[in-house]
């Protein structure tokens, strides 16, 4: 029997389905306020909470700004409005989570993506178009704010200055390196920092604890041979099985925003021969195909090497670690799906 392969894929997406398209990813389709439960050892958590919750009462009541961050810091006098919200934190403490329920919680139009969406957006409607397209729109929600390509960080910088001139709402999740979380706000810094024209618009509020990725949980599962990976793959519908280097060179020929459209209806990923990203422009490409396929939770079996080390040790000391982390705990817990199911 023919497994089907990502890699006789080749999906085309219009400029309307790629703007249609900015919503939450299936995994966080259904969450909202309520079903965040905050850690009770981690008090900045039930203060996000309460703090989203705010800041969503003010994108639905909409001009004239509600002053959400006179009721989180105190105080008697109006604070300042800020059309902006910066969730600040390490991995897994649940700012997707919170940023997705804020989404749902306002009413349209309104738009939520990865900072990697949105650069992918401008760059297939051009600038002038991206702006005219997301200025009529009540909130921007913009998951996983990157700092580490000041080309793009420049170009997202400009497009929401034009978005919050316009009156659009923004809100926005980073990640503190987990090596960094103990030195305060130093993603916040980097954040405001970078987006020095901006930085006033934004109230930061801090997000702490551990990975929920790995509370408990062992480290990736040990790879399959060749032959079982391709006895599961066989035995799930809808699943598909590639060579590892031959999914490698299929990206490569694939605009990044049509990852998404790649793996879209695919139950199980089985890959084959997995080994270290030959170089850094192949890790970037599979950083995005695992933010796509963790959107979608689909769970992700390997035979060769494990999923841990799919970065060499001077990748993740490089100027792109947090993205190579972040894909790490994601295909981590998908490969934990794989055993499961």
């Amino acid at each position: 029997m023919s497994i089907p392969r990502l890699t006789d894929r080749a999906p085309v997406v219009g400029a309307d389905e790629l703007v249609a398209a900015m919503t939450p990813p299936p995994r966080f389709g259904a969450v909202r306020f309520d079903t965040y439960l905050p850690n009770p050892d981690e008090p900045s958590q039930a203060a996000a909470l309460a703090a989203c919750r705010g800041f969503a009462e003010g994108v639905a009541a909409g001009p004239p700004r509600r002053s959400w961050l006179r009721s989180l810091f105190g105080g008697t006098d109006p604070a300042p409005a800020q059309p902006g919200l910066y969730l600040d934190g390490g991995f897994g403490v649940g700012k997707t989570h919170l940023l997705a329920s804020l989404w749902h919680a306002v009413p349209g139009p309104k738009s939520y993506g990865t900072f990697v969406e949105l650069t992918h957006l401008v760059g297939a409607l051009g600038f002038a178009e991206a702006v005219h397209r997301l200025s009529t729109h009540r909130l921007l929600a913009i998951d996983e704010f990157e700092l580490d390509d000041p080309g793009d960080t420049m170009l997202v910088t400009r497009l929401l200055s034009e978005l919050t001139g316009a009156g659009v709402f923004v809100a926005a999740t980073s990640n503190t390196l987990p090596d960094k979380l103990g030195e305060g706000r130093f993603a916040a810094d980097d954040f405001l920092r970078e987006i020095h024209a901006m930085s006033s618009r934004f109230g930061v509020v801090r997000v702490d604890g551990p990975d929920y990725r790995h509370r408990g949980l062992p480290d990736a599962p040990e790879p399959v041979s060749d032959d079982e990976l391709t006895r599961r793959a066989a035995g799930i519908g809808g699943a598909t099985l590639d060579d590892f280097d031959d999914l490698c060179a299929h990206l490569g020929r694939l605009h990044p925003s049509r990852y998404g459209r790649l793996v879209q209806g695919v139950t199980a990923v089985h890959l084959r021969g997995v080994h270290a990203a030959p170089d850094q422009d192949v890790a970037l490409r599979l950083v995005v195909l695992a933010d796509r396929l963790y959107d979608a939770a689909i769970p992700v079996a390997v035979s060769g090497a494990s999923l841990s080390a799919l970065f060499t040790e001077e990748m993740l000391r490089g100027g792109y670690r947090k993205k190579y982390l972040r894909a790490v705990s994601r295909l981590v817990a998908l490969s934990r799906d794989a055993v499961r199911a």
